[in-house]
């Protein structure tokens, strides 16, 4: 899978995106082709060279020689499929407005239909959007993924006036993306326009992939800031397919003053809060006291409900967080019938093959008790049940 890699170091805008995309080798001609396609009027383009921080990187320009009426999501797609660009680089391009008139609708307390595009319609906003899209069809790039976007600080003019940084158009794009804080700018780091383009293209939020690396681009910003360079990086690649892991939070506390006896209650109420695993680790704390390091793992968003068994039902002061990425084997049950009744079999499986089993601890111990024998028993007898009904 051909992968196109947004690092949002500086923030993104849409002619950052362009210069990026261009800079890892997208051909420029095609792009030349749709834009001068486009159904409208008095607008030219500059697309040049520059050095930002000693790292060249691709500046584009798009003027108008007039100002643009006040377009209607319905108006901005008519001119998105008038062009030449491809059928997928259009539907991209219109998916794209289409979040782009939802966000501007919720903020402005309207409709989709009935939302009027200031700068969003402008031509530079059209050339931006659909040119992304074309780019990265021409690039062959089957996925997008995205660096978390930075949120900076500031104010910025726009159509309505005086508006706070990040512009509401932008927050309403990123619900439920993740963000991170940009406390070293005051200004404006990402675009409407780059924020439709990114919800809307890329399939996960994330640190850097896994892939093998091909292209890189850097597309240069307008505005120069002094704590870093304002450019945006594109890396294209070939994707290497993830481990199939799930993000876990594991949550630590130091005990050595607690009554042992209150452990297994402890246990109990973590699990019934969300914990995924809870264990124990003997360790030697300060003045060479014996303690207890306490492990719970969780899902994330579960962290406070498991904090409050933690303060509520130990004796600890405080707790640490640590991420942690977590890989299941596939897993089905199955259930064999043996001399002291059934039990249940879990099965492990690796890219679709068996690599593992094991009794159930719960039946093997309920039918031991049921006729009087050891546990070892019935769980040797629940083995020797499983294996040949799997060579069957």
């Amino acid at each position: 899978m051909r992968l196109a890699y947004f690092d949002c170091f500086s923030g993104i805008s849409g002619d950052m995106a362009l210069g990026a995309l261009l800079g890892a080798g997208a051909p420029g001609e095609v792009l030349h082709e749709v834009w001068r396609s486009l159904p409208l009027q008095r607008w030219s383009y500059q697309l040049e060279k520059t050095t930002v921080n000693g790292i060249e990187a691709v500046d584009v320009t798009i003027r108008s020689e007039e100002e643009q009426p006040h377009r209607h999501l319905s108006d901005v797609l008519e001119i998105i499929q008038a062009s030449s660009a491809s059928a997928r680089a259009k539907g991209w391009a219109s998916e794209v407005f289409r979040r782009l008139a939802q966000a501007e609708a919720q903020v402005h307390g309207t409709t989709v239909e009935r939302v009027h595009f200031h700068e969003v319609g402008a031509v530079d906003a059209i050339a931006d959007i659909l040119g992304v899209c074309v780019l990265l069809d021409a690039l062959g790039v089957d996925a997008v993924e995205c660096s978390p976007l930075p949120m900076s600080r500031g104010f910025v003019q726009a159509a309505h006036g005086v508006i706070p940084v990040p512009p509401p158009a932008v927050m309403e794009l990123l619900k439920g993306v993740e963000v991170v804080p940009d406390d070293a700018v005051q200004g404006e780091t990402v675009t409407p326009t780059g924020a439709a383009l990114m919800v809307t293209l890329a399939q996960r939020f994330g640190g850097f992939p896994r892939m093998r690396i091909e292209q890189v681009g850097y597309g240069a910003g307008k505005k120069r800031f002094e704590a870093r360079p304002n450019l945006l990086r594109v890396v294209v690649g070939e994707k290497v397919p993830d481990l199939p892991t799930q993000e876990t939070v594991l949550i630590e506390v130091n005990l050595d003053d607690m009554n042992p006896e209150w452990y297994p209650a402890v246990q109990g109420r973590l699990f019934e809060a969300g914990a995924l695993d809870v264990y124990y680790t003997p360790i030697q704390m300060k003045r060479g006291r014996p303690g207890t390091q306490l492990s719970v793992l969780c899902e994330p968003g579960r962290e406070v409900a498991l904090l409050e068994v933690l303060f509520r039902e130990t004796t600890t002061f405080g707790a640490r967080f640590s991420r942690w990425q977590r890989l299941c084997l596939e897993r089905r049950w199955e259930t064999v019938q043996t001399r002291y009744g059934e039990v249940r079999v879990k099965v492990g499986l690796w890219n679709g093959k068996e690599v593992t089993a094991s009794p159930e601890y719960a039946d093997c111990a309920a039918r031991a008790e049921e006729h009087g024998v050891s546990l070892k028993e019935v769980y040797e007898e629940a083995i020797r049940g499983y294996r040949p009904v799997q060579g069957e």
